[in-house]
């Protein structure tokens, strides 16, 4: 197997939107061959005669090494890298229908960011489901505070991969890595997915704030607090607490919370604004993955027996129609307590009372 650095060696990317477009060309500019799944029609006919995603990554020319396609299998076979970059509602049926066609030793790379409503798998678990006979070692999620519009456009940016196994981490930091895309390691997958899942449900509860016209002390304190809850949900599912304050936790929460190109702010700004989410869903191109996650992190929490009220509510205001304004009321008269869970704390510490 030749190195996976070598940029002779063919890469594989599932995927067309903003962010599948914009790592696709990354690694496309470095001089990897990009085979490059590409749902639409009418979008993979653009991309191949003007080089531009004009529907997701306007204004990005696209590098000749990039080759967009519709044949889903060609893209994934005997491929050394596999990237999935699809909505994670879809990530079962598109990977299913591709994956005998996987080698069971390809680097197979999530950048997908949700969680599964029926299952409650994150995207690195559907994976393992849909391409059943991958070795769980080759499995890596790249994450953290990115938007693809600047990663296009080349501005410094800063994320992390995380594998159980160190050497895929490794190997995928190498083939990504570029003097203005830095990446980290870390072996917290079941963390970092978490915290690039859930952060979208805090986004969409720190649009809400915009929306209503509220302050800064809000938004920090929704923010504080957001990340309380990312944190309990992945405590209690064996994640590594000293991720939630990394570039997976705060980094991405930070950046989707108050970023003007987080979808998922967006349309929380324009809830707390009067707006109904199916009007505002029939007029999006591109996917807010935290709608969905709202469902899958309120029946999750409950199901576990994890704390997460602002979550909730944001569930309550997309599926029960509950007023923004009501449920921050509820949120701000809810029982007084302690900041800290300090029981979790002593317990993960490996301490007992």
């Amino acid at each position: 197997m030749r190195d996976a650095q070598d940029t002779k060696t063919p890469v594989g990317v599932v995927g067309a939107g903003s962010w599948g477009t914009a790592l696709a060309n990354l690694l496309a500019e470095k001089g990897f061959p990009v085979d490059h799944w590409v749902y639409e029609d009418d979008v993979r006919q653009q991309m191949t005669d003007n080089r531009e995603n004009t529907r997701f990554l306007p204004g990005v020319r696209l590098s000749d090494n990039l080759c967009p396609s519709g044949d889903l299998e060609a893209v994934v076979t005997g491929k050394k890298m596999v990237l999935v970059v699809t909505p994670s509602h879809v990530t079962r049926q598109i990977m299913g229908a591709c994956g005998p066609a996987i080698d069971a030793q390809t680097l197979v790379v999530s950048a997908s960011k949700g969680i599964e409503n029926k299952t409650h798998l994150t995207i690195s678990g559907v994976l393992g489901e849909a391409i059943s006979h991958l070795d769980p070692g080759r499995l890596a999620v790249l994450t953290g505070p990115s938007f693809a519009k600047e990663v296009a456009r080349h501005v410094p940016t800063v994320v992390t991969v995380a594998s159980h196994q160190t050497d895929t981490a490794v190997a995928v930091q190498r083939m990504f890595a570029t003097p203005f895309f830095r990446v980290y390691t870390i072996s917290d997958m079941i963390g970092a997915e978490l915290g690039g899942s859930v952060k979208n449900v805090i986004a969409i509860a720190a649009g809400m704030i915009d929306g209503l016209g509220l302050g800064f002390n809000t938004r920090a304190a929704l923010i504080t607090r957001g990340l309380a809850e990312i944190r309990r949900l992945g405590l209690v599912m064996g994640a590594c607490s000293r991720t939630f304050s990394g570039l997976a936790g705060a980094g991405d929460l930070i950046l989707t919370c108050t970023g003007e190109l987080s979808r998922n702010h967006t349309i929380g700004k324009e809830i707390g604004q009067g707006k109904k989410l199916g009007d505002l869903l029939a007029g999006m191109h591109m996917v807010a993955e935290g709608v969905k996650t709202a469902k899958s992190v309120y029946n999750l929490s409950r199901k576990l027996g994890v704390e997460m009220p602002i979550s909730h509510a944001v569930y309550r205001i997309l599926y029960e129609d509950l007023d923004p304004k009501a449920a921050l009321h509820q949120l701000m008269t809810r029982d007084l307590k302690q900041e800290l869970d300090e029981d979790r704390e002593n317990e993960e510490a490996g301490f007992r009372k």
